[in-house]
Parts: C-alpha cells; structure tokens; sequence
C-alpha cells in the first residue's frame, strides 16, 4: 500500500472520527523534494494515541506495537509481506567458464575477456525487496526506505496543549518540522504545478505548517538543527544527521557540525539497537566511505567501533599495499559497494563474476532487515581491524600481521553483539573477517590455480559465507592496490575467483548428496583391521575430499587410498596452507591475489 493510496484512506479515518491529525516529518519533507513516498507515516493526533492505534489497525489489518504510551507514542504496523523465494544460490544457476579459454595457471592480458555468460541465470532476474529496517524508536522523519511489497507502518504521537507548532519545536531539524494536515489529502490530487512540485497545500483547507523554515533549508540543500538540545534530547540524532545528509545530499550547516563534534560523546548514552540501526543504513547507502570519513571527523566511528580510529597510521608493506591500515579499511568499504554493483561499463568492475543470481542474492536480506550488501562492506570494515595489535617488524624489516584474521573475527563478533545484531549477522561478519584471506591461500607455486580439493575444503570450512567471503577478497585486492592497480594482474586474480566458484558449483554427479557414500567407517575397520578412533573419521574425510576432487570414483579406489594414507602418511596430500599472505609470513613465491 503506497503513500498515494494510503494518505486519503488515512485521512477519511481520522476524519470520521473528528479528530485533527497532521503528516509530519519525512512524507512532507520528501514531497516537498518530489522525492518517491515511502511507506511510513508519522503523524501528529489531537486525540488519545493508544485508542486511535488499535482502531487503526482493526480498520487496516495492522498490530499495535507500543513505542512509549506514556509519553503518547504509538506504532501501527501494516501485515508482513509474503516472505520471498529464498535467492537462488548463485553456484546453482548453471555457471560454466568457458571452454578452453583460460587453463588454470598463470594468466596474461591476453587472455580472453571475463566473465561468461550463465546458463539458465535468467530464471534468477526477479529482484528481491528487501525488508524494510525496522526502527528500535521513533522515528520523527519518517524516512525509512519502503514500502517493501506493501508493508506500512503509522507512528502516532499525542499532541500537548501547544498543539502542532510546539510538537513541530521538539523536533530534530529544520527539514522534518514541518506538518500538514492529513486533510489536504482528502481532495489532493498530487499534481497542482507548484514551484516544489509538490501538493498545493496552501489551496487545501489549511496550508503548510512551517513555523523554523524548513522549507528554506530544502531550498539551501542544508541540515539545521532546531535548537541547542536537539541531541541531548535523543543521542541517536548524531548518527542521523549524518545518515540524513547522505541521503538527501545535503550539507550540514557549520553550527549543527559544531555542536555535534562539541556532543559526540553523547553517542554513548544512545541505545545500542538505534545505534545499529542508524550506522548500518549509512553503511547501506551508495557513497558509505564517504559517510564513514564524515563520522569519523565528527568524533562519532569510535563511538561505533572503537578499535577502527586505533588503525591510522598503521603502516603495511608498500609492496603489497597503497595505504596504511585506516586508508586501505576505508577503500575496502568502497571496493566492495563496487564488486557487488554490477559491471556498470567499468574496466574494473566489467572483471568482476557477475550475473542476474548474483544481484539477487547480495539483495537478499540476511540481517536486521539488511541485505548481504551492507553485511559485506561491514566484513571489509572488520576485516584487518585487528592489525594494529597483531603488527610484528622482524630482524630484516619484514612487516606481518600474524593472527590478524582470527584476532579481527573476535573482535567483529564481541562488537556486533554490544551492538545487538542478529546472531545471523554476527556469524556472517565474523566468518568473512576470519576467512578473508582463505581464497588466495588456496594459490598454489607458481601463481597456479587452487586444486579442486582445496576448493572442497573452502566451501566446507566456510560455509554460508564462502561466496560473500570470494567478494570480500576482491574488494580486498582492489584496496591493497589501489591507483597502482594493474589490469592484467587484476584480471587474473577476478578470473581465479571465478574458478573458485565455477569449481564450486561443478562437483562431480558422483559426489552428488543422493549417491551413497564409498565406504563406512566399517567397511575401513573391517578390510583394514583396525580399531574404531578419530583415525577412521581422518580417512573418511579424506576419501570424500579424494572423490569430490575428482581423483577417485570406486570403493576399490577408496580403500586403496585409505590403506596408502595409513601406511604412508608422507603421501597424504598437505591439508590447505594457512590463509597469509607474503607480508603475513607467506611462502616465498606469493599467490597473485590479496597480499593481506
């Protein structure tokens, strides 16, 4: 149900029931901009909150969510949208490198052009909405991205005895305090030729209310804080001038920076679910590095995550890296917004695997109504957090970061919990952060492309994570070199990471979940007379890797090898080297990838 639809029907209610209610906030401001109408509404009641509520949403369908009674604020929330088909694993939609275009090895620019064209991806065009984020308080600007297929929420606030102006001075800025009366939208028609594009409210019975210029500030493109105690009335409004300004592409006007350097440190008292809220929709939007250097001048990142201020100036080999651990962290945001966006004619990104499958599943929500997007840039701002304290300089001048990767996941993981997102959502982050550097230390000598064992072992070591995890390395290998990229290197590290998924998505028809199994743990201690122990679980896994490589396919072939990995244990192939790279303490011929 769309703002359209919605505000008449609105209207008619309260006007039946005699009681003035006034649009405040975001759908004025954004008609104003003729920007497109979300699907959340806050307005202002001359009546009983709690009363309205419940009839509106016996009228509607909706539910009543409290926020605060006692102070006369109300939810509605419109029914929850039919939950959309799961996205489609994009290792499923028949992704096929091209036939004999580019052997595993060393590439060269001469390579032919990537990606190929999938198979059957057309079946995986439909977009997936996401949901809409909910708010842990009210919003006063009401601009929550929505409606997702045709959730709505009302937030009711009670008028005081000062009426619409004195609730329209409490408000946060200039932009959100202007109202108009729902009634307007009895005969509005939308379309009146007004200079703003927007509905003639002076025509209607009753006018825009604009007692602070809110209107001017739309005019100047600018963000104006009401009053001197606009935040420590609500500390969540630091982080939302910054999120607003974004986007709107607005400036906040020199007074409002400086009272919200001079109050940053009231971020603290804020609720750590608003906090969330707030910092993962400016992590959300297009742009975020930008945003992310706003906060951080302002004095409100280390509010956020209080280890990321600590990675400035930390140096990194310059062979391996362009900017020191704060530059390279902040470009990794940016990298991975850009391998997650689509080829967009670019000479980078046009390297990147990508296909309708793809799209949808970054779209798909995975974490506090966001999209394994926003989860993915916030994996590349955990993800070489913990450098600082892990940074060694050795006897020959050798920088390494030991144990970065591990360290940064804890870290991800105790400070996404502080900030109350979902255990989903911790996981997800704290695997990219611990697995960042697994898909190039799958490279073998030479620069040669992992084996196909190797490759098993990602996906069953990594999980849910292991494609988010293959694009966080390419927006890693993106920030390390930064304007000294090179394209033919660059194409050769795009193309590996697409064999590492094509490999993925291939596995051989034997390994397939309905064949059964080669050998028991039985079968081995039967034939080679031995005793039950972890030993038999050791051989089991090692004959399933074997088969899903492709190197065996019979029973007699599994026992062969079992026997040859109990008697020879030198014969057995080296489990898959520890994910570091050349600065970390790699071997000697580096992989061609993220030097992390």
């Amino acid at each position: 149900m769309f703002a359209e639809t919605m505000l008449p029907q609105l209207a008619a209610f309260f006007a039946a029931r005699s009681v003035d209610a006034y649009v405040v906030g975001g759908q004025v401001r954004d008609r104003l901009l003729s920007r497109p109408p979300g699907g959340d509404f806050d307005l202002a009641v001359a009546g009983d909150a709690a009363r309205l509520a419940a009839a509106l949403a016996a009228e509607f369908g909706g539910s009543v969510a409290p926020l605060s009674p006692e102070r006369g604020l109300m939810r509605v929330v419109g029914p929850p949208p039919p939950a959309p088909a799961p996205p489609v694993n994009p290792l499923e939609l028949g992704w096929s490198t091209p036939p004999g275009e580019f052997p595993p090895g060393v590439l060269t620019a001469a390579d032919g052009a990537y990606p190929p064209i999938i198979p059957g991806a057309a079946a995986a065009d439909g977009a997936y909405p996401p949901i809409i984020p909910g708010a842990a308080a009210a919003e006063e600007d009401g601009d929550i991205p929505g409606p997702a297929a045709g959730r709505w929420t009302v937030d009711l606030a009670e008028l005081d005895g000062g009426g619409i102006e004195a609730d329209l001075g409490r408000r946060d800025f200039g932009v959100n305090a202007m109202a108009a009366p729902l009634r307007c939208w009895l005969a509005a028609d939308g379309d009146d030729g007004d200079d703003d594009g927007a509905l003639d409210w002076a025509a209607a019975d009753g006018g825009l209310i604009d007692p602070h210029n809110g209107r001017g500030d739309l005019r100047q493109k600018r963000l104006r804080a009401l009053n001197d105690g606009v935040f420590a009335a609500d500390p969540g409004r630091l982080l939302r001038a910054v999120r607003l300004a974004g986007q709107l592409g607005f400036r906040i006007e020199p007074a409002t920076i400086r009272r919200i350097s001079a109050e940053s440190h009231r971020l603290a008292q804020a609720a750590p679910d608003r906090v969330r809220e707030e910092f993962l929709r400016i992590l959300a939007a297009d742009g975020a590095k930008g945003r992310l250097e706003t906060l951080d001048r302002l004095g409100l990142l280390a509010g956020v995550i209080p280890e990321l201020p600590h990675t400035k100036g930390v140096e990194q080999p310059k062979a391996h890296h362009y900017w020191d651990v704060w530059g390279h962290t902040l470009h990794a945001v940016e990298a991975a917004e850009g391998v997650t966006g689509g080829h967009r004619n670019s000479p980078v990104y046009s390297c990147v695997p990508w296909t309708p499958g793809l799209a949808a599943y970054f779209d798909a929500v995975v974490t506090d109504g966001h999209t394994r997007r926003t989860a993915l840039k916030l994996g590349a701002l955990f993800h070489d957090i913990a450098k600082p304290q892990t940074r060694t300089i050795e006897a020959d001048g050798r920088t390494r970061f030991f144990g970065h990767a591990e360290q940064g996941a804890s870290i991800a993981a105790r400070r996404l919990r502080q900030l109350r997102l979902s255990a989903r959502g911790v996981k997800l982050v704290s695997q990219l952060v611990r697995h960042h550097l697994r898909p190039t230390g799958m490279m073998q000598e030479g620069g040669r492309w992992p084996t196909n064992r190797a490759i098993h072992r990602y996906f069953r070591d990594v999980g849910s994570a292991a494609v988010d995890t293959l694009y966080l390395c390419l927006a890693d290998y993106l920030a390390a070199k930064g304007p000294e990229l090179a394209h033919p290197q660059w194409l050769a590290h795009a193309r590996m990471i697409g064999h590492i998924m094509d490999a993925g998505a291939r596995p051989p028809a034997a390994a397939a979940p309905a064949a059964p199994r080669l050998l028991t743990g039985r079968d081995l201690m039967r034939r080679l007379q031995l005793p039950p122990g972890p030993a038999i679980g050791r051989l089991l896994e090692a004959v399933a890797e074997a088969r899903a490589a492709g190197e065996i396919e019979t029973q007699e072939q599994a026992f062969i090898l079992a026997a040859k990995l109990l008697h020879s244990p030198a014969a057995e192939p080296p489990p898959t080297p520890a994910a570091i790279s050349p600065a970390d303490g790699a071997p000697s011929v580096p992989p061609a990838g993220c030097s992390d």
